[in-house]
């Protein structure tokens, strides 16, 4: 039985490099892979929202929103620059590493929205659907387990459905714009690869190297909203 107490590499590189968890290096693979922040635009969009706009849904303990907020301060382009993050989740964000050089101020700045709250309730949809229209959705929302494989598979599955709502709604993700989302694997992972092949016109799968390798979790990618 795995040790989860005891730091492994993925978790102490975390920590070196100013994140709170070692989740932060799956969606670096996810996004090397699939471009994930690079999405097809038409001229009209292009004109109407010059920047990117992304929701991360899930996103305590905060690492995947850190890793946004770093790409929108470390480069020149405009569409990651001026770029808008909102964000929610049960529990609140980890500051443990606020005065780390590389994450100073970045979730003070004007640019990141975060709410606290239930991503499933009316309330914060309405809120967090105002935010935007998005050109990304992210998501390594988990359900609290159980030790019950079965049981823990269809509450992670039941959570990627409430994620993939907000994809649905074409004024929350806009055409052309892209989905990452972690599930844990079950017999209802067809139901949600389905489902998400309504929506996009690429969907990938992967088990990043960060997974612990007993893991059951897998992340899908669905690309280029239809």
């Amino acid at each position: 039985m795995a040790d989860y107490k005891k730091p492994d590499y993925w978790q102490l590189k975390a920590r070196k490099e100013g994140y709170p968890a070692r989740s932060v290096y799956k969606l670096t693979e996810i996004d090397e892979k699939f471009s994930l922040f690079k999405t097809r635009r038409s001229n009209a969009q292009k004109k109407a929202a010059p920047s990117i706009r992304v929701l991360d849904i899930g996103a305590s303990p905060g690492s995947w929103s850190l890793y946004v907020l770093r790409k929108f301060s470390g480069g020149n382009n405009p569409w990651l620059k001026n770029g808008f993050l909102a964000a929610a989740d049960l529990l609140p964000l980890s500051r443990e590493f606020d005065n780390d050089s590389r994450n100073k101020g970045l979730f003070d700045s004007d640019n990141f929205f975060f709410i606290q709250g239930d991503v499933a309730s009316d309330e914060i949809r309405r809120l967090l659907s105002s935010k935007g229209p998005y050109s990304v959705i992210i998501s390594d929302a988990a359900p609290n387990t159980t030790g019950n494989r079965m049981a823990d598979s269809a509450r992670s599955l039941e959570l990627a459905q409430t994620v993939i709502s907000y994809a649905e709604d074409a004024s929350v993700l806009s055409c052309g714009g892209n989905l990452a989302l972690k599930v844990f694997q079950g017999s209802g992972t067809d139901a949600v690869l389905k489902r998400m092949k309504t929506i996009f016109n690429t969907v990938k799968s992967l088990k990043p190297q960060a997974c612990r390798g007993e893991s059951v979790e897998t992340y899908y990618a669905g690309l280029d909203r239809k």
